[in-house]
Formats: C-alpha cells, structure tokens, sequence
C-alpha cells in the first residue's frame, strides 16, 4: 500500500516537472508589426529579428500596416486573438500605437516597441538607438568639417518621437556656435513623412531663399536623397554638405561621389538580436534585460535598452558598414 502511495506520488510530481519544464521548451510566437517596408533597411531589421527568434526556438508572424494606423490596430487585434505570446512594434504614429498596447495587455500579452517609440501609455520594453546621440553625431561631423556658416535642418516626420530626438541632439551641438555668432540656422521644419519627395521639396525651397547655405542635415537617408536631387538641379553637388541616417546603399555611394558627407549606421542586428532575446524571456515570463536604461514616454519611466549608432564618410566605409557585413563592398562601390 504505502509503495503503491509512493509511486503515486512519484508520478504524480514528476508529471508536474514535466509540465513545468515542458513549458520553457514551448514554441513561442512573436508578432512583428511593423509600418511598412518602405525604406531599404526595415527588410533588414525583419530578416535579422526572423532569423535571431528562430534561433532562439520561437516563430516570427510578420504584419506590414503600410503606414496605416487603423490598419497597424487591426492587425495587432489578430495577432491577439490567434493567441500570439508577445508583440514588437514599430509603430506608425508614436500616440495611435498607444492602443495596441492597451489590447495586447488585456489579453496578458507584453509588447516591445522597436526602434520608435509608444508614447502615453504602459509600455513594457523599448529597444532602440539613442537618437539624440545620432542627432548630436551628425552635427559634430558637420561643424567640424563647417565650424562656421548657414546651416539647414530638415527634420524626420512629425508622428515619429525619433524626429523630436534627432533634433534635440542636432541643437545640442548647434546652439552654442549659433550663440557664439558662428553658425546661423536659416531653415528649420519638419516633414510629414521620411520620404525622398518631401526632402527634395524642402531642399528646393530651402535653396531659394538661401542659395548659399553651406550645410544641411536630414534626418534620415531618404529625405537626404531628397536633397542630393534638389541640391544637383541647383548645381551645387559636392559644395553643399549633407549628413543622413540608415546608411542606405544609394546614399553610401553617394557618398562614395561626394555628393553626401556622411549618414549614421545603426547597428541594426545587434538591435534585432536584443528584441528577439527580450520577447522570447518575456513570452516565457523570465527576466527580462536588466541592464536597462528608462525613457519618458509621458506615462511612465519604460525599461529602455539603447544602442549605439556611428558616422559613415569615405574615409571609414570600408571599417563600418563594410566590415559589420550590412553592406556589399562590391555593391558600395558599383
């Protein structure tokens, strides 16, 4: 009788480590939603973040919004009720995304913001460059190659927080060669989308009222292609410096031409290596990332783990984004 209890008992508790064990090995589902693929690089952060969650023993269900924040809601919504385990957004606009978070945390679900974002509401991890570093990298390059001068702003869209952080760095370096009389900003906007037509067309009014501006700084490389065009119809190619961001092929050769100064490069595998690490622990309800910075996003204080961009030139293609294996150098060159 009691060998008979024992073994019960034996069964019984081994069917609970079973249990408990089995579930660290379950297959855990990451929806990635993203904006859209709309710029070279984001195909590149899917493909890293695919890979990187595989790896890790978990699958990838991909969902491109094409910059529809309805469309970004609905399909967060059925994610959710496929019983998806955790969310990664790049969010279409940085307040709408808000309600993703809401949803997902109704059904238990955590979400990650990537690269942009969440603002006014709890959310549980952002991952991301520290774009107020990259805006102060792309001044510092200019002003030390143009200590003096007009220099131009030509900001990213106004629904992306990354925008209102690139410009605060970008100030951060500026402001005080603008108070010592050294630097004049003779044009400051935003745009509506990081998109090349809205760059060329703020180029084009930028250089009629200010034809012999000396430097501008995009905020991203799409609208620094903008730029470059109005730049070379007004043919003032290589005497206009230009800084971008993403390190996009098209603007690497332009910088190869000499048409673009510099663009930064975000390290977008390590960026999708953490992502994938931080949803499969939280699927799985194990520690997160605990070397965390926090990031207002006007609700709360949001565990935040930053990387760390660098400036592309010329000079140093070959020891960047060449040797990081982000670009072809048969490609760069081409």
């Amino acid at each position: 009788m009691n060998y008979r209890i024992t073994l019960l008992i034996l069964v019984f508790l081994s069917g609970l480590c079973f249990t408990a064990c089995d579930s660290k090995d379950e297959p855990v589902e990451v929806g990635f939603l993203i904006h859209a693929f709309d710029k070279e690089r984001w195909e590149n952060d899917r493909d890293y973040l695919v890979e990187d969650v595989q790896e890790l023993g978990g699958t990838v269900k991909v969902m491109n919004a094409e910059n529809d924040a309805d469309k970004q809601l609905a399909q967060a919504k059925e994610l959710l009720a496929n019983g998806v385990d955790v969310l990664v957004v790049v969010p279409v606009d940085q307040f709408a995304a808000a309600a993703i978070v809401e949803a997902a945390h109704a059904k238990n679900v955590k979400v990650i913001s990537y690269d942009r974002l969440i603002k006014n509401c709890k959310l549980d991890y952002y991952v991301s460059t520290d774009n107020v570093e990259i805006g102060s990298l792309q001044a510092s390059y200019l002003t030390t190659i143009q200590p003096k001068g007009k220099y131009a702003l030509i900001g990213g869209a106004m629904s992306d927080n990354n925008s209102q952080l690139l410009y605060l760095g970008q100030r951060n370096v500026l402001q005080p060669l603008v108070d010592k009389g050294d630097i004049e900003i003779v044009y400051n906007e935003f745009t509506n989308a990081w998109e090349e037509s809205e760059g060329y067309e703020h180029a084009k009014k930028l250089l009629k009222a200010h034809p012999d501006v000396n430097a501008i700084i995009a905020g991203n490389d799409e609208l620094a292609m903008g730029v470059i065009r109005a730049v070379k119809e007004a043919g003032k190619e290589g005497q206009i410096l230009v800084a971008g961001m993403d390190a996009d092929l098209r603007n690497l050769r332009e910088i190869v031409a000499g048409n673009q100064t510099c663009t930064v490069y975000k390290p977008y595998e390590k960026l999708a290596a953490t992502t994938a690490d931080l949803a499969i622990k939280l699927a799985r309800d194990e520690n997160g990332e605990k070397t965390y910075q926090t990031v207002s996003n006007g609700e709360m204080l949001v565990p935040t783990v930053f990387h760390t961009g660098m400036i592309v030139n010329r000079e140093n293609l070959q020891l960047t984004v060449i040797s990081e294996g982000y670009q072809r150098e048969e490609e760069v060159y081409n």
